[in-house]
């Protein structure tokens, strides 16, 4: 029986406002973590992707922060990637607002103008990437002396991305009296290192990764030629609708995106080399339904919570199983189905073999042979069966 969050002790206004949303049942992680991240207690939390966590940590700190002082945040919240940074930020701000708080991002790929200006004027909340973080510490714009609550979100990505010793650094200057509340899919090797070295007797609180029998996704591996990938991608864009590709390189993203335009599919591409400005439209346009299809790279298997993906593509098989459950979590999020779908050329078959005996998902879906001509383009605009264009999705609670 799920409980609301009256019942776990988040403050009456907070509550009220999440009510306006239609939000007033907590997901697990967020029964287990609030009494304790309401009472100042660290939190170790061990949670898939999409079960939740923002509302988590973001609940206890909207309750807790003070107002601070000009460069000199009292909260801090390091998120991996820049789109995480700006959707923790966009939940958290009508909630913080409600207590007469600010929030601020800080990430790299814009210039250090603004966000030096947020600081000089003052940031209750600070979101940050580390990498931007540090700089800003190294030009004396930010001090973390101050900073009585950390949230280290999804830290088993920090430490994929290499991040792990920045993080160290920042969490050394920070209040050693802090509260510290970590979440992560995973808690072991580097992962486990922080919450030894920089928590304290921290509550550990676990969702566990949906079985295989509670998976609520369809995992489909489909043999295709290389060359007829992009007319499968069209054919599965114009059945399931929403859609999010993923790519192996750059340029790769940037030729399917071309390539499902040329096709008649709406698509945008997200990856390290658009910038900052360049993926929060591309994100937004896919968000509100202009766009069919996002390509995205691995950089995007984390951070982008939508609504109502219906279908993820593998158009590179992934690196390994963890890449795997990353990006295939961008659908089938809080309760959804969804489809999964990996484009399987004659070189992936080693790998998909390990990949699907890793994960148990060998006898998810039989393999089968696709017709290796491209299909014809498809119309422009997917309709639902009721012959009216698909509704707007919509950015999800976190």
């Amino acid at each position: 029986m799920s409980s609301t969050f009256a019942e776990l002790g988040a403050p009456a206004d907070l509550v009220d406002h999440l009510a306006t949303r239609g939000i007033r049942s907590a997901f697990d992680i967020q029964a287990q973590a609030l009494p304790p991240g309401l009472a100042g207690r660290d939190i170790c939390g061990r949670a898939p992707t999409g079960s939740g966590k923002t509302l988590a940590f973001g609940i206890p700190i909207a309750q807790r922060v003070r107002k601070a002082k000009p460069r000199r945040p009292k909260a801090l919240i390091l998120a991996p990637t820049r789109e995480l940074a700006t959707q923790i930020s966009d939940e958290l701000k009508p909630l913080l607002k409600l207590r007469g708080r600010t929030v601020a991002t800080f990430f790299g790929g814009v210039g250090f103008g603004p966000q030096m200006t947020a600081l000089q004027r003052g940031v209750d909340v600070a979101v940050a990437c580390p990498g931007r973080l540090a700089d800003l510490v190294r030009r004396n714009a930010i001090s973390l002396d101050d900073v009585e609550i950390v949230v280290i979100d999804e830290a088993d990505r920090m430490a994929d991305m290499g991040f792990l010793p920045e993080v160290r650094k920042i969490l050394d200057q920070a209040r050693s009296d802090r509260q510290t509340l970590l979440f992560s899919a995973t808690l072991d090797n580097a992962v486990d290192v922080l919450v030894r070295n920089y928590q304290r007797d921290p509550v550990r609180c676990e969702v566990a990764a949906p079985t295989k029998a509670e998976d609520r996704n369809a995992h489909h591996f489909v043999d295709a030629k290389r060359e007829a990938r992009v007319g499968l991608v069209v054919d599965l864009v114009v059945e399931h609708g929403s859609t999010m590709v993923f790519c192996r390189t750059k340029h790769g993203a940037d030729r399917v995106a071309k390539q499902l335009a040329s096709a008649g599919i709406a698509a945008a591409v997200i990856h390290g080399n658009r910038s900052q400005a360049q993926r929060e439209r591309a994100l937004a346009s896919f968000a509100s339904g202009r766009v069919q299809a996002l390509v995205a790279t691995d950089v995007a298997a984390r951070g982008i919570h939508v609504d109502d993906v219906a279908c993820v593509v593998h158009f590179d098989v992934p690196a390994d199983a963890k890449d795997y459950l990353h990006r295939s979590g961008r659908t089938g999020r809080a309760g959804a189905t969804g489809v999964v779908v990996s484009l399987v050329t004659r070189d992936d078959d080693v790998k998909v073999r390990k990949l699907k005996s890793t994960l148990d998902l060998a006898g998810t879906s039989a393999p089968r042979r696709e017709r290796s001509h491209a299909p014809q383009p498809a119309k422009p605009r997917v309709r639902s069966r009721t012959g009216r264009p698909r509704p707007a999705r919509r950015t999800r609670r976190a």
